[in-house]
């Protein structure tokens, strides 16, 4: 008996040894992602042509935030822009905003989304019937949910076309309004300065691709010529898929930091925050099960097991050489969490520090809303977001190049 408990302990110091040497890779991946990724008003400018811009602003139930999209759209400095409108089939009062600010500013564009057809994700379909109405040679896709800075246009235009870009993705910083989303979003995000990182999207010889669904702005040639949103229409996550395209048909993409510039809410509460936390599953799931069970595992070994087993080891005896390197290893693994929280929140979502000591559970709800995701991608038959209910038959999920 004794055996096979010191085998088993001397597993468990393997596998911390493993994610000791995973957080290292990926503290170093977030400290390069911070430093060396390019920010949206940092360029040389070499053209200072404006041409014409349309805006294409999905919105479906949004009378909270849409004013306030709209007033920072409205607010710009660049001259030459539109800004189309779509109300996809809206429940509240989103259609009589728009329908306000239409009277108020000649360059809003109120479009009703006609009924969705079969086969289609909601937004995917608001986006397409807003390009029918768009009469820009570029398209600026956004959220209702964001809030631009008045110069944002000026700058993502020129960034642009003095770099000679096909397409151009902002990081935004990521809103959040309550406790459990802010402990959350740090242990989240972490994953995006690895395989995901901006660093890779911006390298061409790198797979990774995708843009940020809250500030995309492409030409309307490309957006065309790699199948616009009807070339994603069953896509869960869109702006994933149709970034992908865009490199893989060998257009010139970028992501930027816009942190300063444009504000996003990334969940609205903790209930919102529990859905998108299961919406990251499902997709994974449709492209593979071992995918999104691998994925599943990675994330409640690099977030939570530690944490568990250095409490447990704190009651145990620490006499053996086994014990030693168990209490130690979960030590340092803890302590490297910790750091990449830290890290995440001060570089990155500028939160309060006090929120990346509350990693434990922050990594716990993670890893609980990543399993009630793939419990219910492997025993339903349809998905749910905003108010609209999707078979997973129907909407599958193109593999986001890494």
């Amino acid at each position: 008996m004794e055996l096979a408990i010191e085998i088993f302990t001397y597993i468990i110091v393997a596998i911390l040894i493993g994610i000791i040497g995973a957080w290292i890779y990926l503290i170093k991946s977030m400290i390069e992602s911070f430093t060396k990724t390019p920010y949206l008003d940092k360029f040389e400018k070499t053209d200072n042509a404006t041409p014409k811009v349309s805006i294409i602003l999905p919105a479906r139930n949004e009378e909270k935030y849409l004013s306030k999209c709209l007033d920072s759209l409205i607010d710009q400095d660049y001259q030459n822009y539109e800004i189309v409108v779509i109300d996809d089939s809206s429940e509240d009062n989103t259609g009589k905003i728009i329908e306000e600010y239409t009277k108020k500013n000649s360059k809003i564009i109120h479009v009703s989304a006609n009924s969705k057809p079969e086969g289609w994700m909601g937004k995917n379909w608001a986006c397409m019937e807003g390009y029918k109405h768009a009469k820009g040679e570029l398209l600026l896709f956004t959220d209702a949910d964001t809030k631009h800075s008045s110069q944002v246009i000026s700058l993502a235009v020129s960034h642009l076309l003095s770099l000679k870009l096909d397409a151009l993705s902002a990081i935004p910083r990521l809103l959040t309004f309550d406790f459990i989303t802010n402990i959350s979003l740090p242990m989240i995000s972490t994953f995006l300065h690895t395989r995901f990182s901006a660093i890779n999207v911006n390298n061409p010889k790198k797979k990774a691709a995708y843009f940020f669904g809250s500030f995309f702005i492409i030409t309307k040639k490309t957006y065309e010529e790699v199948g616009m949103h009807e070339g994603v229409k069953h896509e869960i996550v869109e702006d994933g898929a149709l970034g992908k395209k865009v490199k893989e048909s060998g257009y010139k993409m970028r992501i930027v930091r816009g942190d300063e510039l444009i504000d996003a809410v990334w969940a609205r509460d903790s209930k919102t925050l529990w859905h998108a936390l299961k919406r990251l599953m499902i997709p994974l799931y449709l492209q593979s099960e071992k995918i999104a069970i691998g994925s599943f595992l990675a994330v409640l070994f690099l977030l939570f097991v530690p944490f568990p087993i250095f409490a447990i080891t704190n009651f145990i005896p620490i006499e053996t050489l086994s014990t030693k390197l168990l209490y130690y290893s979960a030590a340092i693994a803890s302590t490297l969490i910790y750091i990449g929280a830290i890290i995440e929140v001060k570089m990155g979502l500028k939160l309060r520090l006090i929120y990346a000591l509350f990693a434990p559970l922050g990594g716990l709800t993670v890893t609980l809303g990543f399993l009630t995701g793939l419990i219910q991608a492997k025993g339903s038959s349809s998905v749910s977001w905003r108010g609209r209910s999707y078979s997973m038959k129907d909407h599958t999920q193109s593999s986001l190049s890494i």
